[in-house]
């Protein structure tokens, strides 16, 4: 078993599977902070630090997606898992917008999501694998600050989220070449499954906002092949 002690919040209204889960996790290795719905969910969240969330869909007084929300306002570092009964495709493409780390269908295998959770954690902690962390990078007419990950224009600051971070550093020191999305998804995401290539569409697309200010920076896309992080 592993004998990591990262804390996990766990927000879930079944109180059978969420007690189980809540077990299972703990036997895992993890600290759990379990959550019966959304609004006590959140205030949890608010009174202590976590390295992941997992989320139910639907629950009382709070879904799961608006507490995403909420939780992203407090702290937008903190990867999420979301977890539901139902398969709606449109529910996986909002829980992509929100910028969630994976979306675990019920019923699944407990060995699988703590396999998931533990990947993810890991990359969080992980996020930047090359060159000093500590350095600011200049990307044209901004300013990526790496420790404090934001992106500056002109005085203004854009704060990133960690996996935003490091796509700009993968995209950065890949600057003005065509790169398959598998390459890009083996890198930042780790795996190139649907769900990862749906999320990586839309982090690029948060990425094409935050350059849009400096016209020599460009993100094209080439249908079937990749895309290329253009600096001129």
């Amino acid at each position: 078993m592993s004998q990591t002690k990262e804390h996990i919040l766990l927000a879930e209204d079944d109180v059978d599977f969420g007690n189980l889960l809540k077990q299972y996790l703990e036997m895992s290795g993890y600290t759990v902070v379990w959550a019966q719905n959304g609004e006590e969910a959140l205030e949890k969240f608010k009174e202590s630090s976590f390295h992941i969330c997992v989320l139910d869909v639907m629950m009382p007084k709070m879904d799961g997606f608006t507490l995403a929300e909420q939780i992203i306002d407090v702290n937008p570092e903190v990867p999420f898992i979301f977890l539901t009964a139902r398969k709606l495709k449109e529910d996986k493409i909002k829980g992509l917008k929100l910028g969630a780390d994976d979306y675990v269908v019920k019923p699944f295998d407990a060995d699988e999501l703590v396999l998931r959770i533990r990947n993810i954690i890991n990359r969080s902690n992980h996020i930047v694998t090359k060159g000093n962390k500590g350095e600011v990078i200049q990307i044209g007419a901004y300013e990526f600050d790496q420790r404090r990950l934001s992106l500056v224009f002109n005085g203004e600051s854009q704060q990133l989220t960690e996996k935003e971070a490091s796509l700009i550093l993968f995209l950065f020191e890949h600057k003005n070449q065509m790169l398959k999305r598998e390459e890009i998804l083996k890198a930042v995401w780790k795996n190139d499954d649907y769900f990862s290539g749906r999320s990586m569409d839309v982090f690029i697309s948060r990425l094409r906002k935050y350059f849009k200010k400096d016209i020599n920076i460009k993100i094209e896309s080439s249908r079937g092949i990749g895309l290329e992080f253009k600096i001129s």
